[in-house]
């Protein structure tokens, strides 16, 4: 069971990127699908999560409006569509999923994660 995350890269401030997340083993389509990032020195911390219906996104605060999650079930992947990014908005971006559970924001909550690509934004 693996979750392969990709799409990282370096990128000027005001640019965008889209990151992909696709699962692999077992199918995720019933899974709630996270996005974590961590920078340098920092705790890992939510950026965005959806449920298996894909309806009701839910954001953290410093990328509302700017990041938008969505997924494809058939494909067993979900996305991150990352606008307008800043310097602050440079780590390691995970994805996760987990099947039963409340607490989306808690990486405690979460089973599976992928690897992480690293995105770096410069100003």
């Amino acid at each position: 069971v693996q979750l392969q995350a990709s799409g990282g890269g370096l990128v000027q401030a005001g640019g965008s990127l889209r990151l992909s997340c696709t699962g692999s083993g077992r199918t995720f389509s019933s899974h709630f699908m996270g996005w974590f990032r961590q920078a340098l020195g920092k705790e890992r911390e939510f950026v965005a999560g959806l449920r298996w219906t894909g309806s009701n996104p839910y954001y953290a605060d410093s990328v509302k409006g700017r990041f938008t999650i969505s997924r494809d079930n058939p494909k067993n992947t979900v996305y991150l569509r990352m606008n307008s990014l800043k310097p602050e908005d440079t780590g390691v971006y995970y994805c996760a999923a987990y099947e039963r559970g409340s607490y989306y924001s808690a990486k405690e909550s979460y089973d599976y994660w992928g690897q992480g690509t690293q995105v770096t934004v410069s100003s």
